[in-house]
């Protein structure tokens, strides 16, 4: 299909009759274009063109490599690096909070057996202490137990005595009464002191 205009078709109309003659050279030529185009061959399949697709493939292919390689390639590997990097550090990370957690663990388990040995040794002490304390205090009672016994046994010491010789001074004058009553005239008083010591010894 043409497409002419009306000042090229003016310009090249011929004078007078030979307007047939170009009439029919144009339809001369549309008429071998048409058979150019007419063999019913797919385009991409026509032998004729291989050697043009086999250029542009070539073409096309090597564009889209350097795209892949230029463009792609970089950026789908920094962005496999930057994760592999990601992934590192937090593995590193999470090495260090295990690190951390264990020495925490550790530090945590001898502060542990620490403050039970300080408990068991305070305990000993209290322990000790207490028993110390204890024989203190009985020593103390059974001191104060001894003072009081000494104390109670000269009383009754003094009692005793007191009574030896309240029994005495009673003795004699009982034994005084008895001459008296059995005599009659009264014995002097040392030979009523002198029957009573006689009396004591022959006890």
């Amino acid at each position: 299909m043409m497409f002419v205009t009306p000042a090229f078709a003016q310009e090249g109309a011929p004078a007078n009759g030979d307007t047939h003659a170009a009439t029919g050279d144009m339809h001369t030529e549309t008429g071998v274009a048409a058979g150019e185009h007419g063999t019913g061959i797919f385009p991409p399949f026509d032998q004729s063109t291989y050697p043009s697709q086999l250029l542009w493939l070539v073409i096309t292919f090597g564009f889209f490599y350097l795209v892949m390689q230029k463009v792609i390639v970089p950026r789908i590997g920094g962005i496999l690096e930057h994760r592999h990097d990601r992934i590192a550090q937090d593995l590193d990370e999470a090495s260090r909070l295990k690190a951390e957690a264990d020495a925490a663990v550790e530090t945590y388990e001898k502060e542990l057996a620490s403050a039970r040995a300080t408990a068991g040794s305070i305990a000993e002490q209290a322990r000790e202490a207490a028993k110390a304390k204890a024989n203190s205090d009985r020593a103390a009672i059974e001191a104060e137990l001894a003072d009081k016994l000494a104390a109670a046994e000269s009383r009754i010491a003094e009692i005793k005595a007191s009574a030896f010789a309240e029994v005495g001074s009673i003795a004699e004058e009982t034994a005084s009464a008895i001459v008296d009553q059995l005599i009659g005239p009264k014995a002097s008083q040392d030979d009523v002191k002198a029957a009573v010591a006689a009396a004591k010894l022959g006890a």
